[in-house]
């Protein structure tokens, strides 16, 4: 396969400087002297590219529970149907699927998206898991959400919605064999949530998509456009206590400084800023965001860099009465000729902005933002810390409109575009992301359309290793719905990842049951 994807070499540079080290990604970012090295070395203008085997090529395949599958809704029979292509020696299974009766009584929500896996008990895992549901949405002609049975509900919505659960997560917990030995609702009567992130003390941060309020949408009674949190150990629905000083936004995803305790945000906006929130004390367990406050801020790109490659000019724009880099390109809203490929693999210098109204009434924390000097952000997306770098994914940024993955580095008080993708036969509109310990990254699409199976169509969870090559892991050829949720289990075996249109959570790993690392691709 040919590719179009824009890189640099000093990436490739940079990782081999590290041979003999586990190292993420691109992540010699965080050592600035050795990436510039890199950089002086492959000639800053070269934008070459590949793609590299991965684990080899894909074949379609059933799942190992296919026998369960009669009678799916809204579906009908997926017995012996193929629903992914994998690489050989990968197995799967499709569980928790859309309309499954859950241990508590509740039917699975639809719209499976965000999430992460813990460590459980007796050797099992523990998925926390968004549903990305409006109040009164059918899906497959069930309504009723994520609806708690214990009452703990966000909100009680109205008129069509009354009686409810609208979006929220639902913790689903498996075993080795990808069965699923419980699952319930554990967060109800929220809106949109469709991404989030886990944090270091065991707890998922579940991120409303939504600003609704009872004066722009008469189904809800009280405010949203915030975040929760749900603990992986928990047994039923949780109390929801929304985190307002990480701000009212149209939340996306969240990474957390294991450190410090600063949780990073995306707001998927095309106009949006990268937020850091700094609570008062460092949290520690979970309830202590709940109990914190503290102060939010915007990140700001320094405006009057060049180009190593180009010696251009940062792109600027002048919004709310601020001057902002744009990184978005001329395609999504930056200013005319705007490109932001000359700064690819480029470490830019940032600093923060204090934010003031972090709760307003309008969707205006954005434009706050901008009026002091935020930087602007095509769709921020799904994100993954990894390794001291904090990474996010903007989906259909960029000249092609195909998507863009950034990195932060706290450390350096950096920010790098690491990739922009061109073709979207290689990379079509990343989305959700996560990263292997070997710092492979993975980046689920959400941009396809056409019929599944056929071409480059059907969406696919898209690898990049440590040298910046791209390999395809997995297409759904059920449908042309997005991937979603993709994170792995602590030991790296398997990987779960959610296909949104049926509404199905995959259980992958390999039938050797090694780690699902790049190095042991070509193992039998």
């Amino acid at each position: 396969m040919g590719s179009a994807l824009d890189r640099r070499k000093f990436l490739k540079l940079a990782g081999a400087a590290a041979a003999g080290t586990a190292v993420a990604p691109l992540g010699m970012l965080h050592a600035r002297s050795a990436a510039a090295t890199a950089r002086n070395v492959s000639g800053a203008c070269d934008t070459a590219s590949f793609t590299v085997d991965g684990f080899g090529p894909l074949s379609p395949k059933v799942p190992l529970n296919t026998m369960e599958l009669g009678n799916v809704a809204g579906v009908g029979d997926l017995r012996n149907v193929p629903l992914l292509t994998l690489p050989e020696r990968f197995v799967y299974t499709a569980i928790s699927i859309r309309g499954d009766i859950m241990t508590d009584g509740v039917p699975v929500p639809g719209d499976h998206d965000g999430m992460a896996c813990f460590r459980g008990r007796r050797g099992n895992y523990v998925l926390v898991r968004n549903h990305e549901l409006s109040p009164d949405e059918s899906e497959a002609g069930d309504q009723t959400g994520c609806l708690a049975p214990n009452g703990n509900q966000y909100d009680y919505f109205t008129g069509p919605a009354a009686g409810l659960g609208g979006g929220g997560t639902t913790n689903v917990v498996v075993d080795r064999q990808g069965r699923v030995v419980e699952d319930f609702v554990s967060l109800g009567g929220t809106y949109r949530n469709c991404a989030g992130g886990a944090t270091p003390w065991r707890s998922w941060i579940s991120c409303e998509e939504n600003v609704s309020t009872p004066a722009t949408d008469d189904r809800v009674t009280l405010k949203h456009g915030y975040n929760f949190e749900v603990p992986a150990s928990l047994s039923e629905a949780v109390e929801p206590i929304p985190l307002i000083a990480m701000g009212r936004m149209n939340h996306e995803a969240i990474t957390v400084d294991p450190r410090k305790g600063y949780v990073y945000q995306t707001e998927d906006r095309g106009d949006s800023a990268y937020y850091k929130y700094v609570p008062k004390n460092r949290p520690n367990k979970f309830g202590d965001l709940q109990e914190n406050d503290g102060d939010l801020y915007a990140m700001v790109i320094e405006p009057y860099q060049t180009s190593d490659c180009t010696g251009e000019s940062l792109p600027l724009s002048f919004f709310e009465g601020g001057l902002q880099v744009d990184t978005r390109s001329e395609r999504r809203g930056g200013p005319e000729g705007s490109s932001f490929l000359p700064f690819l693999g480029q470490p830019l210098k940032v600093q923060w902005v204090k934010l003031e109204d972090v709760d307003p009434e309008e969707d205006t924390l954005r434009k706050e933002a901008q009026a002091k000097g935020a930087a602007i952000f095509w769709r921020g997306e799904g994100a993954w810390y990894h390794r001291g770098i904090h990474y996010w994914v903007c989906s259909g940024a960029g000249d092609a409109g195909e998507g863009q993955v950034w990195a932060y580095d706290p450390k350096a008080e950096t920010v790098t575009m690491i990739l922009e993708s061109t073709d979207e036969n290689l990379l079509d509109g990343p989305d959700n992301m996560t990263i292997a310990h070997d710092g492979t990254i993975y980046l689920c699409e959400d941009g396809s359309t056409g019929t599944p199976g056929q071409g480059n169509f059907s969406e696919k969870i898209v690898g990049v290793d440590s040298d910046g090559g791209l390999f395809d892991f997995s297409r759904n050829i059920l449908d042309t719905s997005e991937f979603c949720g993709a994170c792995f289990s602590p030991n790296y075996k398997y990987m779960f990842v959610n296909s949104q249109g049926v509404g199905i959570t995959y259980c992958i790993w390999r039938e050797d049951n090694l780690r699902i690392y790049l190095k042991f691709a070509g193992r039998r």
